[in-house]
């Protein structure tokens, strides 16, 4: 199996190139290239980068949405609460049809990699992450999906949730999640993020936690994640999904909390999307915006990323599994508009974002997976700006989805 794509533009390259694939990885890459392909697309100067990476979402609870009560709060807490008897209804068909819908829609828009948070606690049990077990065979041939096992409800005040913890590793969660602000007092929540670090040594796992997802500056779970990474050295190995309360924080104790994230090598990822809807609902001018110190981050040395988090749902009633759109909003929150920022907000959804999910042989050189996609823009501004068509989207070398938009004048 061969496929030659010609006439591409390419990150951080002048001038046109062609990319050859042969087999499931990209074999030579130049200007001008004549192998003979059994493939051959001339792609007439459109972007073409690595496929598309998204390193958080809920799958399990996605597309929800109309069949709940409304939150009419519109706060994070009331969304929780909702979903306690909805997910005591899930099976698997019912999660395969709802998650396979937003998993189409993201290999449509050039995402070949996903991880998902999937409830475990005593309201639920196992039943989500059965589904989304089932999910994953499913589409095991059209991408990679990469399963955390995250206590909702928290692990102290949830008896019994450790127990499920342990046996959603055992049945093939690659991750252990957690929420360790979601406990009745800090010494409960350092609790959890030990019970956590335990859990992760057991099975020599990575660690991906929701860290303090509020307003409140009391709230101070990111301190405790990055002590704990240090002691277990579990450095690179743990992200931190949210931290809202970081931007709550004063200037000080921020600096001094980022300078041990910086330390202790902890991803972090933010949820803009999601977290503008959530966050700052009780404030009154100036409204906090909901996300976390994202240049400080940066600034820092720290790894930083962002996803989409949730799609029709309780949480967020809007989302199309598109990581173009989910960048582009981030831009906004961010305010990260200047030629060198758009480049970097891009990095997160692909090369920075592969930091997190350490997919075997990423990236667009020589010898790399061919897992690409091209996008109809002449460069990262506008792709962002535009969120365009994805003419082709090509998994181990083989081209998996064809889009074409076509637009008539009347």
């Amino acid at each position: 199996m061969s496929l030659l794509i010609k006439n591409c533009t390419l990150r951080h390259r002048e001038g046109l190139w062609d990319v050859f694939c042969e087999g499931k990885k990209i074999k030579a890459i130049g200007q001008g290239l004549d192998q003979a392909a059994e493939t051959t697309i001339d792609v007439e100067s459109k972007l073409l980068v690595p496929a598309l990476i998204e390193p958080h979402i809920h799958l399990d609870k996605v597309n929800i949405l109309d069949s709940v009560r409304k939150n009419v709060s519109g706060t994070l807490t009331e969304a929780i609460e909702i979903i306690w008897d909805r997910k005591k209804t899930y099976t698997d068909e019912d999660i395969i049809e709802r998650a396979g819908a937003v998993l189409d829609k993201a290999l449509m828009n050039g995402t070949l990699a996903v991880r998902t948070h999937v409830d475990i606690d005593t309201i639920g049990g196992l039943k989500p992450l059965k589904g989304i077990l089932a999910l994953r065979e499913r589409y095991k041939d059209r991408m990679t999906l990469q399963l955390i096992a995250f206590p909702q409800e928290g692990i102290i005040k949830d008896p019994g949730c450790d127990e499920l913890m342990d046996e959603a590793m055992r049945m093939g969660c690659d991750i252990v999640g957690g929420m360790p602000a979601n406990e009745l007092t800090p010494a409960d929540s350092l609790a959890h993020v030990k019970f956590c670090f335990d859990l992760a040594e057991k099975y020599d796992a990575d660690v991906d936690m929701h860290v303090d997802e509020t307003d409140d500056p009391f709230y101070r779970t990111l301190e405790m994640v990055a002590d704990e990474t240090i002691k277990r050295g579990w450095q690179g190995r743990v992200t931190a999904g949210h931290t809202c309360a970081l931007a709550a924080y004063d200037d000080h104790y921020a600096a001094y909390v980022i300078e041990k994230v910086a330390r202790a090598g902890i991803h972090m990822i933010t949820n803009p999307v999601t977290n503008l809807m959530l966050q700052g609902r009780l404030d009154k001018q100036p409204i906090r915006r909901g996300i976390t110190r994202v240049k400080e981050l940066l600034e820092a040395g720290v790894n930083v990323c962002f996803g989409q988090d949730c799609v029709n749902d309780t949480f967020y009633p809007l989302g199309c599994a598109d990581m173009l759109q989910v960048a582009n909003v981030t831009v906004h929150a961010a305010q990260m508009s200047l030629p060198h920022e758009l480049e970097k907000v891009f990095d997160m959804i692909t090369t920075d974002a592969n930091k997190i999910m350490n997919l075997e042989g990423y990236g667009l050189e020589e010898g790399c997976m061919a897992n690409l996609v091209v996008i109809d823009a002449k460069n990262i501004r506008e792709a962002i700006a535009l969120c365009p068509n994805r003419p082709y989207v090509i998994r181990e070398g083989k081209i998996i989805v064809k889009n074409q938009r076509t637009t008539e004048y009347c």
